[in-house]
Parts: C-alpha cells; sequence; structure tokens
C-alpha cells in the first residue's frame, strides 16, 4: 500500500509568490532535475516544502533532492532526514572536512564566510552534475537580495544582486524559487508548523577565533529601520530592479553620447 504523505500548510500568499515567479522565469519545467541545498534553516525548509507541494499540484512533471552538507564539526543533522522522511522527500546528507580545511586555508582578515560559501557550493556543484541534476536550487529570498545589493554597494563598489536563475560557469542553471518571499514570511512558516530549525549555531565561524563580519548585519539594521519610515520600500526596490536605466550611471559604454 502506498502510503499518502501529507503536505505542511503553505500560505495562500507564499503559494502565489512562489508560483507567479516560477512562471516568469520559468525556473522549473518538465523533465528537470532539480537539486535542492538544504541547511536546515528556515528558508531552505520553506524551499523543499514548496517544491513538495509544486510536484504534487503543478501541471508539469519534475523531481527533486535534497541534500544537506555538513561542515566536519560534528553536527547533529539526522533530524533532517528524518523530517524529510516523515514527508516524503529524497534526501542525503554529505559529510565534508570544510571546517579542518578552513583553518588552514583563509588568511588573515579574509572573508571566513565567503570561504565557507564557496567551499559548500561547491560541493553543491560536483554533486549535482554528477548525478545527473540540470539545477541547483537556493533559498535565498527577498531580503537576501536587498541586503546583497546595498552590501555590494557600499562596501564593494559594484552594484549586484541575487537573480532569480542564472547559469554557472559549469553549465548548472542556478535558480532561487523564494526571490520574492520577505524572510519574514518564512519564519512564520517554520513557526506555524512547529518545525524546529537550525540556525547561526551551526555556522562554523561560532567555532573560530575570528572578527564575526559586521557588513550584513550592518545592512540589515538599514534596511529595518528604512522600512519603519516607508513600508513599501521592499516593494519600490523590488520594482527598481526591473526598471534600470544603466545610461544614467557612470559606464561610458552605457551612455547615451551619440550625435543626432
Amino acid at each position: 500500500m502506498i502510503k499518502d504523505y501529507k503536505l505542511l500548510d503553505l500560505s495562500k500568499k507564499l503559494t502565489t509568490v512562489i508560483g507567479r515567479t516560477n512562471a516568469e522565469y520559468s525556473l522549473i519545467k518538465e523533465g528537470d532535475k532539480v537539486l535542492v541545498g538544504f541547511s536546515g534553516g528556515k528558508d531552505s525548509l520553506t524551499l523543499i516544502h514548496a517544491l513538495k507541494r509544486m510536484q504534487r499540484k503543478a501541471p508539469f512533471r519534475f523531481e527533486f533532492k535534497a541534500v544537506t552538507i555538513t561542515y566536519g564539526m560534528g553536527e547533529e543533522v539526522q533530524f533532517l532526514s528524518d523530517h524529510c522522511k516523515e514527508y516524503d522527500i529524497d534526501h542525503e546528507i554529505i559529510d565534508t572536512k570544510i571546517f579542518e580545511i578552513s583553518k588552514e586555508k583563509i588568511r588573515k582578515n579574509s572573508s571566513f564566510c565567503s570561504f565557507v560559501s564557496r567551499m559548500r557550493r561547491g560541493y553543491l556543484y560536483t554533486y549535482a552534475l554528477e548525478g545527473g541534476y540540470n539545477k541547483l536550487a537556493l533559498g535565498h529570498h527577498l531580503d537576501d537580495a536587498m541586503e546583497s545589493f546595498f552590501m555590494n554597494f557600499f562596501y564593494n563598489g559594484s552594484m549586484r544582486s541575487m537573480p532569480p536563475i542564472y547559469k554557472a560557469n559549469n553549465g548548472l542553471m542556478v535558480i532561487r524559487p523564494l526571490i520574492f518571499c520577505r524572510e519574514r514570511q518564512l519564519r512564520a512558516f517554520a513557526s506555524a508548523n512547529e518545525i524546529g530549525v537550525i540556525g547561526d549555531e551551526s555556522c562554523p565561524a561560532m567555532r573560530m577565533d575570528i572578527k564575526m563580519p559586521h557588513a550584513r548585519q550592518n545592512t540589515k539594521e538599514l534596511l529595518a529601520k528604512l522600512e519603519e519610515e516607508n513600508p513599501q520600500i521592499f516593494i519600490s526596490m523590488k520594482a527598481a530592479f526591473k526598471n534600470f536605466h544603466p545610461n544614467t550611471f557612470f559606464d561610458i559604454d552605457e551612455l547615451d553620447t551619440q550625435d543626432d
């Protein structure tokens, strides 16, 4: 007898936003094989359940698998596999030595978070390519995209953010199905369904004697203050990301300098 696995409650607003994003950018289509980076945080938890609902309800067929990359710190992540099994979500844990490698490779004053993130992404890329997956799904949301934009703007001298979909150098398509969802919506999903989530305690930086990065927290606080003053600011910024006028900036190749 086939077990009828239940679906977790996903708000109508979240379902609508994710569905529209998928339709607008063709993130997941018929026959896709999608690998999902599953850390166990609220974002990736929402993502796997959104994809499970889409898999059950959408008029096209696709498959996906959740993969958890450990850092080699003795993390307790078996409960993530138990959770996925309860909801009929294919899941695998990949144990690595990222933590030990980071202690040897990271130079003083370099970005610990960036190094670990690149290492983790590398493992996901390798697993996806070796397993025949054509897409890698990540749980970034609208707050992440806006914070990334302002961090690059203020600290790196560049104007860039997180696109809903892009092609990596290795040919893999990277997708962000939650990119138009707010972080508070994902937090509410986990809370409403009483799901235990992994937080910052799983970050390797917590076990390293390093100066913690401040740029993201500063940016997050700035955006929170701006939103208090203007509750519509994220709506406006989202619209601005689709209404970009490169010829109004300083790139000489984009300037309107042709004689009539």
